[in-house]
């Protein structure tokens, strides 16, 4: 074994027309425009990104894989697909449907791909179904949710059923930023993303820690993107908070929020040899996983190569993040895969 990749989006190659089925717009679908190439973009023509075939044509992504050395990629759906501003039973069907794709493609390629469900969070029984279905029918080692729900946080009474399905059927979690606060302000310059991400998962850690969510549910596997976002650096900020106003930060979990430190998982993509050595300083080797967010823009090229490239950093360091961590989190074993590379 050499990498595990926890961080990657895949579609399926078409996508039905959700409007006209549910009678209403605001879904993503494809334009396949040119040769490996399609546009994506809302129901109402609004574009929103433009992605290569190795977003959905399995046997592109394994040519990648084998030129990266990456032996196994975790798949999940792009965020933008949550849709959990869509009726709830729209977006189960939605979900099942990005579900099935996901699993065929695993079904297909088990010694290569790892498969992430995703979930109609704005309706918890519906959530809790989907995941059942993830886990004991498609085989998926778990699901990717959003860093809220609507107007929900992650510390929302409503979503316990999920969290609490989900360490009963031993599911990893992986926690991924969208619908970025703020946008409003940050139309220029891309900022939702080179700002509003980091905020969002520091939004999510906080909300889950403050809210007893980790208390209450201490088996529950959890993993969060880039690296964490901004909680690691801020982290000194918030247990500070909490020690000279515990009358406000508090009120539902009287555990200082840095003996959470080591309890979650996040992945490697932070872009910055310094970064990447002071998380495994605040977060600990075992509770970091190489995740590149490929195959988009914003992630690394050529994953691992931050984590290679840190000259002094023991070969058993880069070997937990490269690799074994990701197997931890994912309640896997190196037997469960047999990878022939071309």
């Amino acid at each position: 074994m050499r990498k595990i990749d926890i961080h990657t989006h895949i579609l399926p190659p078409d996508i039905p027309n959700w409007k006209e089925r549910f009678g209403y717009g605001g879904f993503i679908c494809l334009d396949h425009h040119k040769p490996n190439c399609a546009r994506m973009l809302r129901d109402d023509g609004k574009f929103f990104r433009e992605i290569e075939s190795n977003c959905w044509d399995a046997p592109a992504r394994i040519i990648d894989l084998d030129r990266s050395g990456v032996d196994v990629q975790v798949i999940s759906t792009v965020p933008v697909m949550f849709s959990y501003w869509a009726k709830a039973q729209d977006c189960y069907d939605l979900s099942r449907f990005l579900n099935d794709h996901i699993a065929s493609v695993v079904a297909g390629n088990p010694n290569r791909f790892v498969g992430l469900g995703t979930l109609p969070m704005q309706s918890p029984e519906l959530a809790v179904r989907e995941l059942e279905r993830c886990m004991r029918s498609l085989g998926l080692a778990g699901v990717q949710i959003g860093s809220h729900i609507n107007e929900w946080n992650l510390s929302d009474e409503s979503l316990i059923p999920v969290f609490s399905a989900a360490q009963d059927l031993d599911a990893a979690i992986f926690v991924h930023p969208w619908d970025m606060m703020g946008q409003e302000r940050m139309e220029k310059y891309w900022l939702p993303w080179l700002i509003g991400m980091p905020a969002e998962t520091t939004l999510a850690i906080s909300s889950m820690i403050f809210g007893g969510v980790f208390a209450r549910f201490p088996n529950l596997r959890v993993c969060f993107a880039h690296g964490g976002g901004s909680f690691p650096a801020t982290v000194g900020r918030i247990e500070h908070g909490f020690k000279c106003r515990p009358d406000l930060c508090a009120v539902d979990n009287k555990v200082n929020p840095s003996s959470y430190l080591g309890h979650f998982y996040v992945d490697s993509l932070v872009h910055d040899q310094r970064a990447l050595s002071y998380l495994i300083e605040v977060i600990g080797e075992r509770r970091i996983a190489l995740g590149s967010d490929y195959p988009f823009p914003l992630g690394e090229d050529e994953p691992g190569k931050l984590i290679e490239s840190i000259t002094d950093l023991p070969q058993s360091t880069k070997d937990q993040l490269l690799w074994k961590t990701a197997l931890d989190w994912l309640k896997k074993e190196t037997t469960d895969f047999q990878v022939a590379r071309q």
